[in-house]
């Protein structure tokens, strides 16, 4: 095969891709990462992380980042900040990553592309992120222990999030804009035995506000359209994610919300071509199941160009 632009071209930067990125650059190969914003993903905005292993004191998503980068570097990863527009794909040749400004041939493929929170679009939303506002109970619950704060949504995963949320915080209130969950009966019925989880149905948030971190949420009831405030700790929205993968449709095997569809060796339905973190189709998302993934679809990729070349491990 001719010689190509590089071995392997990871997409996302986040804390799946970057992890990729120091497995297989560490392996030997030849691996640029192409990002399209901001290194870290959702992983940048988390204030403090405390359940990722190694970290007993928690550590910021800027600090985690920050290290993983200059690790993976150190052995070789080339990191650039462009946006990935098409991918082409041959079976068993080359394969090509076109951004807006080039086209980049490779052997391998890793997708990370993550997936992001479905935001409510009300004003201080954007600016209290990391401050009182948070998408993931499971990630920053913790630092909620013995206090107030508001959960949004109705489904499967806002009502398991405030059941979690239960075992630390003093009050929970669960807003939904409609009169009943839209979650498993087995979850409501958990939800509405606890004293500490307050419903509030028929309402939507409007307004997000406070000075340095979050102090109250303005809501407005649906039906008589009476606005008021709530004065909370916190908010955790679970209004849906969205994986970030509008530009591999039809390039690979999605599911119905857009999920990539892997095997258990993370090879997506293209030989070549595999995915990890958010935007895999899966039942849990956290940070150490992204880094666990990438580190199976940096050495199967691996193997994959080494058989292309023609190293063949028995």
């Amino acid at each position: 095969m001719r010689d190509l632009g590089c071995d392997i071209v990871i997409i996302g930067g986040g804390i799946a891709g970057l992890t990729a990125g120091l497995y297989t650059s560490r392996a030997g190969m030849d691996t640029l990462l192409l990002e399209g914003t901001n290194l870290g993903g959702q992983a940048i905005i988390a204030e403090a992380i405390e359940n990722f292993p190694g970290f007993p004191d928690g550590i910021s998503g800027i600090e985690l980042i920050t290290r993983l980068k200059e690790q993976a570097v150190k052995f070789g990863l080339k990191i650039e900040y462009e946006k990935v527009a098409k991918i082409v794909t041959e079976e068993g040749k080359s394969k090509s990553v076109k951004t807006n400004d080039k086209t980049i041939n490779c052997y391998g493929i890793i997708l990370a592309v993550g997936a992001s929170p479905k935001r409510l679009g009300v004003e201080g939303e954007e600016r209290f992120i990391g401050r009182g506002v948070s998408y993931c109970a499971t990630c920053d619950g913790p630092m909620y222990k013995n206090k107030e704060v508001v959960v949004v949504g109705g489904g499967d995963a806002a009502i398991e999030e405030a059941l979690f949320l239960d075992e630390l915080c003093k009050k929970i209130y669960l807003v939904h804009r409609r009169d009943s969950l839209r979650a498993t009966k087995v979850l409501q019925e958990r939800l509405f035995k606890s004293p500490r989880i307050e419903f509030i149905s028929s309402s939507i948030v409007k307004e997000i506000k406070g000075s340095n971190r979050i102090e109250e949420v303005v809501l407005e009831n649906l039906k008589d359209h009476k606005v008021y405030i709530l004065k909370t700790d916190g908010i955790f929205i679970f209004v849906g994610t969205e994986p970030n993968t509008d530009f591999l449709k039809g390039v690979v095997d999605l599911d119905t919300e857009g999920y990539i569809i892997t095997n258990e060796e993370m090879e997506a339905s293209v030989k070549g071509i595999y995915a990890c973190g958010d935007a895999r189709k899966k039942v849990f998302r956290q940070l150490v199941t992204a880094a666990g993934e990438a580190a199976t679809a940096a050495y199967i990729c691996t193997h994959y160009v080494l058989s292309l070349k023609g190293f063949i491990y028995k």
